[in-house]
């Protein structure tokens, strides 16, 4: 049974938006009594060969709140993602809201302030983003009740959030057939993510469960949405019964065959900075590529 303050008679409206290029799928999660809004995981486009960044995914959820009058009110990452960039500042000029994530991203921004040689002037104190959660945190989405799980593992920054009976679980998990997330990262931990993935399956069975990425294994179609049950029964590292020392053999091994995620180098850079691009000393937008490092 649920430790959690779960209220599962809230049904927020989710509207998914997927994006081919990097597997990701961002949401708007809409409160159904008031016209109140959140956008979780966003994406900004770049096109690594041009060194081009452009908008067209982050303006298809724009464009979806302009037409339906919601009123945005947050603007939140499930963690610092490696795999993509996040849209947030881009949004928040457009739409006004606050830009949230768990507060373990200062973990993230010193050990990658080091990785990518940042001066004084880089923070790392996660001011660039205006609320960090912290374990148990609550926080509304118009008249919907919303609170936060700090889920380590994947990243020190890894939080899901249950917002009625919908948990947004970042990289925490995959559709079962598509198990969990990697832990090799700095400061990730197969140990942690196992115990965390437990706290996710401690949530009711019928909760909905709905993931930052699906890849579509064996072929199927892209999917992102499931249950806390589903999960439990058929999750292909943990379901079943799966103990914690199976969970971290096969996690590390499998990690260990792992190349890097195409876009960790700048999706870090801007990350990192709640979604806003490093400039060089004139102001310029202007990326690092660190060599031999990762």
């Amino acid at each position: 049974m649920s430790v959690y303050p779960v209220n599962m008679a809230q049904k927020p409206e989710v509207k998914a938006f997927f994006d081919e290029a990097t597997n990701t799928i961002s949401y708007v999660v809409k409160d159904t009594t008031s016209n109140a809004c959140a956008i979780i995981d966003s994406v900004m486009d770049i096109d690594m060969a041009a060194g081009a960044i452009t908008y067209d995914h982050a303006d298809l959820m724009i464009t979806y709140i302009q037409k339906n009058k919601l009123d945005l009110q947050w603007i939140i990452e499930t963690h610092v993602h490696a795999d993509h960039l996040s849209a947030a500042p881009y949004i928040q000029e457009k739409l006004g809201g606050k830009m949230g994530v768990g507060e373990g991203i200062t973990i993230i921004q010193n050990e990658f302030g080091k990785f990518f040689n940042e001066g004084t002037d880089f923070q790392r104190d996660g001011s660039q983003f205006d609320v960090l959660f912290k374990d148990g945190s609550t926080y509304k989405i118009g008249n919907m009740e919303a609170f936060t799980i700090h889920t380590p593992g994947h990243t020190p920054a890894c939080m899901v959030h249950v917002i009625g009976d919908a948990a947004f679980v970042g990289d925490t998990l995959f559709m079962p057939d598509g198990g969990s997330a990697r832990c090799d990262f700095p400061g990730g931990s197969a140990e942690e993510l196992y115990d965390s993935i437990q706290q996710v399956l401690s949530l009711p069975d019928e909760m909905r469960l709905f993931m930052c990425h699906d890849y579509g294994p064996n072929g199927r179609n892209i999917q992102w949405e499931t249950t806390v049950g589903e999960e439990k029964k058929h999750n292909i590292h943990v379901g079943g019964g799966k103990t914690k020392a199976d969970f971290v053999k096969f996690r590390t091994e499998r990690d260990a065959q792992l190349g890097m995620p195409k876009l960790i180098i700048p999706s870090l850079q801007v990350n990192m900075r709640a979604g806003v691009v490093p400039t060089d000393e004139n102001g310029n937008p202007q990326l690092k590529v660190p060599l031999n490092k990762l």
